[in-house]
Order: structure tokens, then sequence, then C-alpha cells
């Protein structure tokens, strides 16, 4: 989630360097330039959080290939790594879970991806390192200046698949910081919601298929 004075980015090189998160290591830490008014993101960006969306996927239809009887496709997170934001973190999936129906998501262990905390001056964001593995950072600051909740439901947001849109309105969940801190909608709007669902009902089946 970007917006002018603190950069939301992934991490890009991780991606290129391969690096290997365990269920200990944090966030690497990299510097990067703050964007300007009208930011609208990178293709690299782009490219990383669909990685992301597919690691999680591919983590998803793994374990639902060794469970085929399972009644809902279920994404699992951790917080034991950000335990001042679970509340936060319970309501985005609360937001998520009551806004599409082909997903859901529960805190858990096994997980297909985690939540960090702490300071970067990159903002919050999405980032996996391309084997499987990912995780939602939340920088305190960005939480203290922007609403919480928001901010944690459209890093989720990535994790289902959906890209940043920044020069959307409030009313677009995935247009991030764009419209500014005044900006509190924490729930996708409808076409957010359709895409969502769509990428889960036949994303899901690709991926069990080529599994």
């Amino acid at each position: 989630m970007r917006h002018p004075k603190i950069l939301t980015s992934v991490l890009t090189a991780a991606l290129g360097a391969g690096l290997t998160l365990t269920a200990t290591a944090g966030p690497a830490a990299a510097a990067a330039p703050a964007p300007g008014a009208g930011y609208t993101g990178s293709v690299a960006e782009a490219k990383a959080n669909q990685a992301f969306f597919d690691a999680v996927l591919a983590s998803v239809a793994k374990k639902r290939a060794a469970a085929p009887g399972a009644a809902a496709v279920t994404v699992v997170y951790s917080t034991a790594n950000a335990p001042s934001f679970r509340s936060v973190i319970s309501r985005s999936a609360q937001i998520w879970n009551s806004s599409v129906t082909n997903v859901k998501l529960a805190e858990g262990s096994n997980p297909d991806f985690a939540y960090y905390e702490g300071n970067d001056s990159r903002g919050s964001y999405a980032s996996t390192d391309g084997h499987g593995n990912g995780y939602i950072f939340l920088d305190y600051a960005q939480n203290q200046q922007y609403n919480s909740t928001r901010v944690t439901a459209h890093e989720t947001g990535h994790v289902l698949g959906l890209p940043d849109h920044y020069s959307g309105p409030c009313s677009e969940l995935m247009s991030g910081g764009g419209p500014g801190t005044s900006c509190t909608n924490s729930s996708p709007n409808a076409t957010e919601r359709a895409r969502v669902n769509q990428l889960w009902q036949y994303g899901l089946t690709s991926a069990l298929k080529v599994g």
C-alpha cells in the first residue's frame, strides 16, 4: 500500500536472489526511493504480487490434493510474527470472508503465508521469495497514519490475487494509499469481490490439474 512519502513495495530483490524464508526469518530490509505524488506502481511490483498469489495458490492446491474431500478452500495464515496486529488481521480476514465465497482465510498452523510487523521506510507490503514462501509486512508508522484495517485488508488482497490500482477511488480497496489518509474504507468493492471469486474458482482448478 503506497503513499507519496512511504514506499510500499514487494521485495523484488528477494525474488531475484532466491531468498528463502523460514518460520522464524523476518522480512529482509532493503532501501528504496520514495515515489512522488501520483505513483502508479511498477511492472516489477505487479509481477511480484502475482508471484505471491501464485505461491499461495500452489500451497493451498498441494493441501487440497492431499485432502480432496475438504469442503472449503481455506488459506491459512500465521500472526506469530505480528502479535500487535493480530486483532486487525482478524478483522481483515473477517471482511474478506464475508465478501467472497470461493475462498476463506483462517489463522492456524502449517500456514500458506505469514504476517510480520516492524519499521520499514517502504511502508507495508506483500512479498514472496519465488519458492512457495510469502509474507505480508505491516509497518508501524504507516498503520498509524492510515486506517490500519484498510492497510491490512489491502495487503491481504494481494494474497487473494488482486493487483494494486493506486489511481482508483476510496471505494476501491486496492487503490491503497492513493486516496489519501482520510480514506478509511476497508472493504473490497463488487468488482474486486467478483475477481477474487473468479480467481479462486478457476485458478485453483488449474493449479490442482498441474499438481
